[in-house]
């Protein structure tokens, strides 16, 4: 089973390929057609980028870079939501876009909470 830490690191490499491999048809499942492709394929870059450090890192590595992630989804979340009050993105869709971005704070937030299960090894006697 993968723990949500991981679940969120491969999510982002996999957003970030297909926003790199297909930028319109990211944006435009985003609410945000006719946003110019180099927009898309720059927040690609950066979710591959956090997504694989975040993979490859360990211990209280791993852990800064999850609240680093935390961080900018909160923040794509703010903005979203401010593109909704400024009419800039359609209501259903900037709160369906609010809704996942934290939906992966919590997800880190709480994987950085889940402690491993520690196994009780039993010396033979």
């Amino acid at each position: 089973m993968i723990n949500s830490v991981t679940g969120l690191a491969l999510g982002r490499i996999g957003v970030g390929v297909a926003s790199l491999v297909k930028p319109d048809l990211v944006a435009s499942t985003m609410g945000v057609s006719g946003t110019h492709p180099l927009m898309t394929r720059w927040f690609g870059s950066r979710e591959i980028a956090l997504g694989t450090a975040t993979l490859l890192a360990t211990g209280p590595g791993r852990s800064t870079l999850v609240l680093i992630g935390a961080a900018v989804d909160g923040a794509d979340a703010a903005t979203a939501y401010a593109a909704v009050q400024e009419e800039e993105l359609p209501r259903q869709v900037g709160l369906g876009l609010v809704a996942v971005a934290t939906g992966a704070v919590v997800a880190g937030l709480l994987g950085l909470r889940v402690k491993k299960k520690v196994r009780l090894a039993v010396e033979p006697a």
